[in-house]
């Protein structure tokens, strides 16, 4: 097993090239303000009081989050039933529904949204709409994949005892089907909720600039106004949002597996 071992090393000199540097580097910016000739920076909170401060950092935050928890609620309602189909199909269905699905991951995402700009171009449909349009349309394949693998591992006699016990379709689905299903639910959470909270090219070329997210609060001033710390400070405090989310749904997992 040793000897196994050392095929990490890799990836963990990769894991702190790639990942753990840049992180310093936006703590390092983040907490920091330029300084003087003598010192050319000087520590301080002065980033993060600029954003907290202002109502519009804060409305564009609140933007952010709304944005992410109804594109996940619309993904479980339109995803639940289409996984829960797919898992019904028998023999080659299955293999063929889950292919029509995925066929369209095959294509880059910024593809997929520069064609929907295309279709939703002339429609009258306000700029929120067409944000919503191309995130649910982008994350909705994540929400049935991780519901289908878990209803298509569930031991179908469980349900052929619950309905033996008394239960009709209803009340099996309800006892049976769902709490077994919710692992797939968490985990379709967290692989939507968390790229729509900081997503930036979807508003940008969907939302046409007038539907600005914090995603995009983070682009203009790293590209646009060069203001590196600032930039810097809200790339942090939505880490510091995204290591919460992440941290209450695999707690949610665990206490599901416990039970």
């Amino acid at each position: 097993m040793k000897s196994f071992r050392r095929l990490v090393y890799p990836y963990m000199v990769w894991a702190a090239l790639l990942i753990v540097a840049p992180m310093l580097i936006i703590v390092l910016y983040a907490f920091t303000v330029g300084g003087n000739d003598v010192v050319p920076f000087r520590v301080s909170l002065e980033n993060f009081v600029r954003f907290f401060s202002d109502s519009i950092f804060i409305g564009v935050l609140w933007r952010s989050i709304k944005l992410a928890i109804v594109t996940t609620i619309v993904c479980i309602l339109i995803g639940y039933p289409a996984a829960y189909f797919i898992a019904k199909l028998e023999g080659n269905s299955q293999a063929v529904m889950v292919l029509l699905i995925t066929a369209p991951q095959l294509i880059n995402m910024l593809v997929r949204t520069y064609a929907w700009r295309g279709i939703l171009l002339n429609t009258s449909f306000p700029a929120e709409v067409k944000v919503y349009i191309g995130m649910i349309y982008n994350f909705l394949p994540f929400m049935i994949l991780q519901i289908y693998t878990s209803l298509a591992k569930m031991d179908k006699s469980l349900i052929t005892a619950a309905n033996d016990l008394g239960c009709d379709n209803r009340k099996a689905f309800m006892k049976v089907t769902l709490p077994l299903s919710v692992p797939g639910i968490i985990s379709g959470v967290t692989l939507v909720f968390l790229p729509a909270v900081s997503s930036f090219f979807i508003p940008k070329l969907l939302g046409g600039g007038s539907f600005l997210l914090v995603g995009n609060l983070i682009e203009n001033y790293f590209v646009t106004t060069g203001d590196w710390n600032f930039g810097a400070a809200v790339s942090l405090i939505m880490t510091v949002i995204i290591l919460i989310s992440m941290y209450f749904t695999r707690k949610l997992d665990y206490d599901k597996e416990a039970r």
